[in-house]
């Protein structure tokens, strides 16, 4: 290792360090340094620039909050980095997948729907009606519930993104979702 090298990997354990720390402005080094690496191999794996510069978003987050547990003896901080990023990549191309899948599903189950039972208006207004029993139950939701069942449903999150972005365990996650399904369906069942 050149001595240069050594030098930068010093520099990148140290900023680690002191980003483990809460210095802000290290973490601001940090992030001009590796972020457009970080942003060029998200990209290539999501050929996406919105989905490359969230996963990226997402890394410096869990940068933030993981920097205090980074050990310079399990690998340098630019492989440890990179290794944040690929798996972000990868999660997200996962979850694009099956919600490609699920749509895929769903076009699939409406269309034979459609075939065996062309739309009347009476399906119409039973559909208008259930969105708005849907909307007024969810209003009546409390915000921890409501929170996680629109951005699992409506925004299409996975439980591990919707932990991630609130800052919540994967366990809350889980539990505040079904508690707030079955709120909903308590909700919605007496007004059917």
């Amino acid at each position: 290792m050149s001595a240069d090298s050594a030098s930068e990997l010093d520099t990148e354990i140290k900023l680690l360090w002191r980003i483990g720390q809460g210095d802000r402005e290290s973490f601001a080094i940090y992030y001009d340094r590796i972020a457009g690496t970080l942003f060029a191999i998200a990209h290539r794996l999501l050929h996406s620039r919105e989905a490359a510069e969230d996963v990226v978003q997402d890394v410096f987050v869990q940068i933030w909050e993981k920097a205090p547990l980074y050990d310079p003896a399990k690998g340098k901080p630019m492989t440890w980095a990179v290794t944040l990023t690929r798996n972000k990549a990868i999660d997200r191309l996962r979850a694009i997948q099956r919600r490609s899948q699920l749509q895929d599903d769903l076009e699939q189950e409406s269309s034979a729907a459609e075939s065996i039972h062309e739309p009347s208006s009476f399906d119409a207004v039973a559909i208008s009606e259930s969105g708005k029993l849907l909307r007024d139950a969810m209003r009546e939701l409390g915000e921890e519930h409501r929170e996680v069942i629109e951005l699992a449903f409506f925004r299409s999150l996975s439980q591990s993104e919707i932990a991630e972005r609130l800052g919540q365990p994967l366990g809350t996650v889980k539990a505040r979702i079904r508690r707030g399904l079955l709120k909903l369906r308590e909700l919605i069942t007496p007004r059917l």
